[in-house]
């Protein structure tokens, strides 16, 4: 049975943008998620708190934060690696944190050098950390269907890394399909493993969109409960460790697919049309979004 309300989690800022090869200024960045706001969405992760070193196009993190609205509700959650990320992103104002595993280990120690088990515990000061000044975290697992060097993942290692994560304090688990190779039959059988382990209204979805299977396999996360969707505006992102893996789902169209079930969400489509027409023309592409590029002004 389908759900009445979803939440969509706009992921566009931080992951979206992450990997970027031009700079993307911070006065853009800032008109980006002032118009994904204004569109009506909640949850949008602003940043990261990792080293520029790595990450080049999160630096300036720390002076975006300060900057942004803060209507009643709206939550800029953003990612940090360690302890001393954590200290950084609370200074800067964050009102919630992410950490980033893996189901894969191969995945793990190129992404984050580092194994499963040594990731999960750099996680534990950050949830410590977090917990003591009632920061909510959010855990986010990739390769949860398919790893760029191991071929298939087997849904009880996801299961395992959720439900450690759960253990942890993280109060959602985000189940990334990051290379997109994902179809309906796999992402249900992972979710029916990690579903086990932690209960459903803890989870939330990312899908890539590599073999164009990320609505469909959105529906079958509806269907089986998920109630928090993760997007991005115009569909940007990708993964640099995963060949050919593309953008994320673009939010546009979790929203025309959302709008025609009768889903609420609370987010205006046109006005998330607006902001990814605003960042693909300061990316100087085309949007990824084949909502937005239907409904572009002179598309018929």
């Amino acid at each position: 049975m389908l759900p009445s309300v979803v939440t969509v989690y706009e992921v566009g800022p931080r992951d979206g943008l992450q990997n970027e090869r031009q700079v993307v200024s911070l006065a853009v960045k800032q008109g980006l998620i002032e118009r994904l706001v204004a569109a009506g969405l909640r949850w949008i992760e602003a940043g990261a708190f990792v080293s520029p070193k790595w990450v080049p196009q999160m630096a300036d993190s720390g002076a975006l934060l300060p900057r942004l609205p803060h209507p009643p509700g709206v939550v800029y959650p953003v990612l940090v690696p360690n302890a001393k990320g954590l200290e950084a992103a609370l200074a800067a104002g964050a009102g919630a944190v992410a950490v980033f595993g893996a189901a894969s280990e191969s995945f793990s120690r190129r992404n984050i050098n580092c194994s499963i088990a040594a990731s999960l515990e750099g996680f534990a000061p950050v949830l410590a950390g977090a917990r003591a000044r009632g920061v909510p975290v959010r855990g986010y697992i990739s390769c949860v269907v398919g790893c760029p060097y191991e071929g298939a993942i087997a849904p009880a290692a996801v299961a395992e890394v959720a439900a450690a994560l759960t253990r942890m304090g993280c109060y959602e688990i985000s189940l990334g399909d990051t290379v997109g190779v994902g179809t309906p039959g796999k992402v249900l059988a992972m979710l029916e493993a990690v579903a086990a382990r932690v209960p459903v209204d803890r989870l939330a979805v990312h899908f890539h969109d590599t073999y164009g299977q990320a609505l469909a396999n959105t529906y079958a996360a509806l269907q089986f409960g998920v109630r928090v969707v993760d997007a991005a505006v115009a569909g940007l992102g990708g993964c640099p460790y995963a060949k050919g893996a593309s953008g994320n789902v673009a939010t546009e169209d979790v929203l025309y697919l959302l709008n025609g079930l009768g889903i609420e969400t609370g987010v205006d489509l046109d006005g998330v049309i607006e902001a990814g027409r605003f960042i693909s023309t300061a990316l100087g592409r085309p949007s990824a979004s084949k909502v937005a590029l239907a409904l572009a002004p002179g598309a018929h």
